[in-house]
């Protein structure tokens, strides 16, 4: 049951809750006093989550790429806010699919698409009647590489790009319904995501030829280098733009947190070439050479 601050404030589903970002943006709205729904896949997550940060959060079991999941949590969420509704949605959920576009499997591809773009498509039109009753707000969690493409990064740079077409038109879609609709860039953070896309990217790397490797050998170990020299941010600068969209009264349409992510952004209006140019400096690349 919400106490009664929960219910003043008003109930939020989040996506992806069960580490990093997820979990520090739960903790957070618990605080502030909403009553908060944490999609997580495992019921033991759900379980930690209760015992690590409140016993008011309400766990729900959401993959968002299986339809059957998101139904099911959808009518769980409806029976427990019944007419009041949602005042929020925060699509968290998401992978990173590294490597080179020749090399990375198809599998890999679809699955970066299913979860950073279908899965939060399909989790807003599930829970888009709730938002409607409390003229709610809905919040994506995009990354600068949707707006300049990233070397390496190409399938994510894809995904996220994909996201922000998506946001933009729900924005101007939902704006009869009193809904708004927010877009949160996040630099580079200190999460497992990160971890978690590197070890996937080495696992599928040995599933290939050594020979087709092997042409793009001098300019991985480079950005590998790149990226371990990386520092890497505290989660909260995202939290502090989540909660600021959530309750702001008048949300931005896109939030920059993180350092250099109003940066990366300005690179898009650079010629072409001279963008790859600077992308491929700064990732160490501009001069590796592939192996003959």
């Amino acid at each position: 049951m919400a106490t009664t601050t929960q219910a003043q404030r008003g109930a939020v589903l989040l996506t992806g809750a069960a580490g990093g970002i997820g979990a520090a943006t739960i903790r957070r709205l618990d605080a502030l006093g909403f009553q908060v729904f944490a999609g997580v896949r495992k019921s033991s997550d759900g379980e930690r989550l209760q015992r690590d940060i409140s016993v008011r959060i309400t766990p729900v079991l959401l993959d968002i790429t299986d339809d059957a999941s998101i139904a099911q949590a959808a009518e769980i969420v409806t029976r427990a806010v019944g007419e009041t509704g949602l005042v929020g949605l925060v699509n968290n959920a998401g992978i990173i699919v590294e490597g080179p576009v020749e090399l990375v499997p198809i599998e890999e591809v679809r699955k970066q698409f299913e979860v950073n773009v279908i899965g939060h498509i399909a989790v807003t039109q599930a829970f888009l009647p709730l938002l409607r009753k409390a003229r709610g707000r809905i919040i994506n969690i995009g990354a600068p590489t949707g707006l300049v493409s990233f070397p390496y990064l190409g399938m994510l740079s894809a995904s996220k790009a994909a996201l922000e077409s998506v946001t933009d038109a729900l924005r101007s879609e939902l704006r009869s319904f009193g809904i708004s609709v927010s877009l949160i860039e996040p630099g580079a953070m200190q999460t497992e995501i990160f971890q978690k896309s590197a070890a996937s990217s080495q696992q599928v790397r040995q599933q290939l030829s050594g020979e087709l490797l092997q042409l793009y050998a001098p300019a991985l170990a480079a950005v590998a280098k790149t990226s371990a020299s990386q520092q890497l941010e505290n989660p909260d600068v995202v939290v502090a733009a989540i909660v600021q969209a959530l309750t702001s009264r008048s949300p931005k349409t896109r939030y920059f947190a993180g350092r250099g992510t109003r940066m990366i952004a300005v690179l898009r209006l650079l010629p072409d070439r001279a963008r790859d140019g600077l992308l491929l400096r700064a990732l160490g690349i501009a001069n590796t050479q592939p192996v003959s």
